[in-house]
């Protein structure tokens, strides 16, 4: 019978657990092939370990592979001391850790801590197709700009992968479906606009049909009385009416700006998505201990590689 992981409990415990590359290698490959190493590309067991490189050479295909392939940790030569240090981090901190304070903290550089901090980031994305059910609040936002200037921004700005331009709102939705005894989860996405063509589509896309939908008296959620039962609060009269509230959503969009203006200080509308994911998983997973989250977040890290390329989007622009 198989001893179970040995999880450090804080961050002091981690990088001291994590200091020796052995452990760190040992610990990866138990949490990711705990009945043994497999090729991550052909599937096969049988290969033989090279151990002055830390690597195997698969006796299928003959192709070596690392404990790093098909991982957010590929083709980095960062140690896992620091990469893991890095996800212990950003998963446990509350609002959040900039690519300046990361790179000092490493001994790294800014841009290296950028990528980093952008695939841990790809990590934190829940790929989840279960629609939210029971009471769940649909609220909208705005990220960006000033308040003054919101009807210029969007008229000009409509698309929400628009570069190179700080200043532009972006337009944002999130859904929260309520839990006991407040064990809530959200989710969010970056949306073209705020009219009804957007948002509706996302409310039936994600949670199932009969739920309790609460909204605010934003006309664009009009029409969901077929599918759901509506409830609307005018925030003109009051902010709650019993149960009739979007609270839940105003407290996760209040951390999210305090988190982007008071630790990022900017982002991109063309990166927001990958800063919502962060904030929403940070926001489902509050009530677990710092081990838990960082955990969580490392079962999450196979298959999910993000190259330099794709996110600057050079690809694109190829």
């Amino acid at each position: 019978m198989k001893k179970p992981l040995k999880v450090p409990a804080t961050l002091v415990q981690a990088i001291r657990y994590f200091a020796d590359p052995n452990v760190c290698l040992s610990f990866l490959v138990n949490l990711r092939w705990p009945d043994g190493v497999r090729c991550p590309r052909c599937g096969s067991e049988k290969h033989s370990f090279i151990t002055t490189r830390k690597i195997w050479k698969c006796a299928g295909c003959r192709k070596q592979f690392s404990v790093k392939v098909g991982t957010i940790f590929e083709d980095s030569p960062i140690a896992l001391d620091r990469w893991l240090a890095a996800l212990w981090m950003v998963v446990n901190s509350k609002n959040g850790i900039s690519s300046y304070e990361l790179a000092r903290s490493l001994g790294i550089t800014q841009k290296t801590a950028w990528f980093m901090l952008h695939r841990i980031r790809l990590a934190t994305q829940t790929r989840s197709f279960m629609k939210m059910r029971g009471e769940v609040e649909a609220d909208e936002s705005f990220i960006g700009g000033k308040a003054r200037n919101r009807g210029h921004a969007l008229k000009r700005y409509a698309s929400p992968i628009k570069r190179h331009n700080r200043l532009a709102m972006t337009a944002v939705m999130g859904l929260l479906e309520r839990g006991p005894k407040g064990k809530s989860r959200v989710r969010t996405k970056v949306v073209p606009n705020v009219r009804r063509a957007s948002l509706a589509p996302e409310i039936r896309q994600n949670v199932e049909r009969g739920s309790v939908v609460l909204t605010d008296s934003l006309q664009s959620y009009g029409g969901l009385k077929s599918d759901y039962v509506h409830e609307v609060i005018n925030h003109a009269e009051s902010y709650a009416r019993g149960r009739v509230h979007t609270n839940g959503l105003e407290n996760f969009w209040c951390l999210l700006k305090r988190t982007i203006r008071g630790t990022y200080v900017s982002v991109e509308p063309f990166h927001l998505f990958r800063y919502l994911d962060e904030q929403a998983w940070r926001f489902n997973m509050r009530t677990m201990t710092d081990s838990g989250r960082f955990m969580e977040t490392l079962g999450q890290i196979v298959g999910r590689r993000l190259t330099y390329s794709e996110l600057t989007g050079a690809d694109a622009t190829a």
